[in-house]
């Protein structure tokens, strides 16, 4: 089974590049995995935007500390397509897995938030994995792990603490992509930070010039998201053996996008 996987996507232009890529590209994959948490205006996702993706095709939707910013979002967090990160304490609404099926084949999802960098109330992300997979190792051998974290340490720890266990780790959360896509020992896929979709020539998806600022003067700015630029999709295709659940396959994607080709969508 063919897994793209999208990393944050970065308001209306990372929804845009998304739309782009998935008509450009027909064939090329199976299930489509988007993390979401800046989807709407660069910080979290609303009902509208939360639609705009499912008409798209998204098939499954992961986030991280970003996921609270809309307060709507409490409104269907609950909804089974659409994950938080698993390591929240008990009590938190939402739900951090899901169990999927798409063509006959079940498939899991985890989302995890790492620590370092981040925040210190979430629970432990490598015990938090060793509870769910002890719970769904039954139901499915195909298992994808969005991990949403700051420190590229940890992520590759984490990575080679699972190899064997999850298919697939890969990164979110820093907004660029790394070249360290790999087929672990033991047939884990592994990349540090799938990247993000959104206008390229800007901080991470932010207008720059709000970002230097900041940088300048110490003083707290108000972050818009750049939509004047070209644009970047930042992506990974995985190939999963259904009965193994060993990944067979990874390769990065990375499109250019100038607004003229992508204006009408």
């Amino acid at each position: 089974m063919k897994f793209l996987i999208v990393g944050d996507i970065i308001g209306k232009p990372g929804r845009k590049a998304l739309k782009y890529y998935t008509i450009s590209s027909p064939g090329t994959f199976d299930v489509l995995v988007v993390n979401v948490e800046n989807s709407a205006g660069g910080f979290g996702i609303n009902r509208k935007v939360y639609e705009e993706l499912k008409a798209i095709g998204v098939d499954v939707m992961t986030s991280g500390n970003h996921i609270w910013d809309k307060k709507e979002v409490l409104e269907f967090v609950n909804t089974p397509d659409l994950l938080r990160p698993a390591n929240y304490p008990e009590g938190v609404p939402g739900r951090g897995y899901g169990i999927y099926e798409k063509k006959g084949v079940k498939f899991a999802v985890i989302n995890l938030m790492g620590r370092v960098f981040m925040d210190p109330n979430l629970e432990n992300p490598f015990s938090t994995f060793d509870r769910i997979y002890e719970e769904i190792r039954e139901e499915t051998p195909i298992i994808l792990v969005d991990f949403h974290a700051e420190a590229t340490s940890e992520k590759t720890a984490f990575g080679i603490y699972v190899d064997g266990r999850a298919s697939l780790v890969y990164g979110t959360h820093t907004h660029v992509p790394t070249a360290d896509q790999v087929i672990l020992k033991r047939g884990t896929g592994y990349v540090s930070d799938v990247g993000m979709s959104g206008c390229w020539y800007s901080a991470i998806g932010m207008k720059s010039e709000d970002v230097i600022r900041k940088f300048l003067t110490g003083l707290p700015q108000r972050f818009e998201v750049e939509e004047k630029e070209d644009v970047v999709f930042n992506g990974i295709l995985a190939e999963i053996d259904e009965s193994s659940g060993k990944c067979l396959r990874i390769e990065r994607v990375q499109k250019y996008i100038t607004r003229e080709e992508f204006k009408e969508l």
